[in-house]
């Protein structure tokens, strides 16, 4: 959620106002509880404190947990029995972005139900509770609510995470790229507790260089570090920590698809793997899909985005799930991706199979993929053109089962994405110009 700088307050005056008469209405008449955790960035501390105020003044009581990751929010959020949970962060964007991401009580996204209410509040007005209001009530004397610090709150976190530890990790030399982030005063003290010898990069915030040449969007300078220090293995999280991709000892880069094959084979063999399925978006590489095929595992897909990864896990009670992008959320375990521990699934394989990652990526072959957006009038009618989906089917057809197309409207702006994957480069990008040129010749671009 992106909120100008004006609104932030409103934010926080709002929710600490509408978790205090949820718990009136209950009959208790305690202040609401809301936790916060922030990344790096510089204006994290402008948005931290700008929360702050507008809860308080709401009679809220607000716990910090300072610099932190966003599955640890998700945690302690849960498990400490707070109202909700926000985490100040733009992920995986450079510091001049930021926003927040707003957590229920059970440390999964906020419904949309309760955000709509958040945004009608900013827009000048809400329906709430049967009456409207355009200003949220202040508190007064001893209902003034009160700041906490939480630190201890992140330090249960790292605990947990330290306590799920299968294996030692004594004898592994393990690179982290903490991208200048969250990750930056977490992830090095749970290895570090778990036994490995690690070696750190970007872990020197300065609230400018958060994902600067760095992380999981970056990773090349982690894949550099593996071979250069002969490392075992390589972990890079993005700024707020809630992803990981890893670097084999060889220097190749292992996607959130490989994460989702090596550990769903492992739960598959040990009898673990709920439902016999791992969801996955649509963005998936093909070569995950055939290799998941191969294994006998099926494969759930969804739109792109964790939170309808999360959505189908809970739906259909799966246990593991996620996105290339790394994203990828162990169920029985977290209520978020969270990049720290997927490297320590991931040591949990290599150490049990007792194998180097490249080994256990082996059964699986990424195909190359292009993509190509198409700028459009309107999404629809290009979309659902009788003469476009024809051409859609034909290249289908022409791909048969050594490949795949993947037509899709973009979320966010008035493109369409036309995405293919197949045996060569080359083939990809014809078969991608095919039906882009049809698309052009149809007049639907702008």
């Amino acid at each position: 959620m992106h909120v100008p700088a004006d609104r932030r307050k409103n934010i926080g005056r709002f929710l600490g106002w509408y978790y205090g008469e949820l718990r009136s209405q209950r009959g208790d008449g305690s202040q609401a509880r809301v936790v916060i955790g922030k990344d790096t960035r510089r204006s994290s501390y402008m948005f931290e404190y700008a929360l702050v105020a507008g809860l308080t003044a709401s009679g809220a009581e607000a716990c910090m947990l300072h610099v932190t990751t966003t599955p640890s929010v998700a945690y302690v959020t849960h498990m400490d029995d707070f109202d909700c949970g926000i985490m100040i962060s733009a992920s995986h964007n450079p510091y001049y972005d930021n926003g927040i991401k707003l957590l229920s009580a059970g440390g999964e996204k906020m419904d949309e139900d309760t955000i709509s209410l958040i945004e009608d509040y900013l827009d000048g007005g809400v329906e709430v509770f049967g009456k409207r209001l355009t200003e949220v009530p202040l508190a007064t004397g001893e209902r003034i609510g009160r700041t906490v610090d939480y630190v201890a709150g992140r330090n249960r976190y790292i605990g947990y995470l330290i306590s799920l530890g299968q294996y030692s990790f004594r004898g592994m030399r393990v690179g982290l790229d903490c991208a200048n982030g969250s990750a930056w005063n977490i992830a090095k003290s749970v290895f570090d507790a778990l036994g490995a010898k690690t070696y750190v990069i970007n872990a020197d915030p300065d609230g400018l260089n958060i994902n600067r040449d760095a992380g999981s969007t970056h990773i090349e300078a982690l894949q550099r570090y593996v071979l250069e220090q002969h490392l075992d293995v390589g972990f890079a999280y993005d700024g707020d920590a809630d992803r990981c991709l890893a670097v084999d000892e060889k220097g190749n880069v292992v996607t959130g698809d490989h994460i989702l094959y090596i550990y769903g084979s492992y739960m598959k063999e040990r009898g673990k793997l709920a439902e016999n399925t791992v969801v996955a978006t649509v963005m998936s590489n093909f070569g995950f899909f055939k290799a998941m095929d191969e294994a006998g595992i099926h494969t759930a897909q969804t739109k792109v985005g964790d939170k309808y990864v999360y959505e189908y896990m809970m739906q259909h009670g799966c246990r593991l799930g996620g996105e290339q992008s790394g994203h990828i959320i162990f169920s029985k375990y977290a209520t978020t991706g969270d990049g720290i521990l997927t490297s320590m699934k991931i040591m949990e394989v290599m150490l049990a199979k007792k194998k180097p990652l490249s080994a256990l990526c082996e059964g699986m072959t990424m195909y190359p993929q292009v993509l190509r957006n198409m700028r459009v009038k309107d999404k629809p009618a290009a979309q659902n053109d009788a003469v476009v989906q024809a051409k859609i089917a034909e290249v289908a057809d022409t791909l048969g089962s050594t490949g795949r197309i993947l037509v899709r409207e973009s979320g966010t702006e008035p493109v369409i994405r036309v995405m293919v994957e197949a045996q060569s480069e080359e083939q990809c990008r014809e078969l991608v110009d095919s039906v882009c040129d049809v698309i052009q010749a149809r007049g639907h671009c702008v």
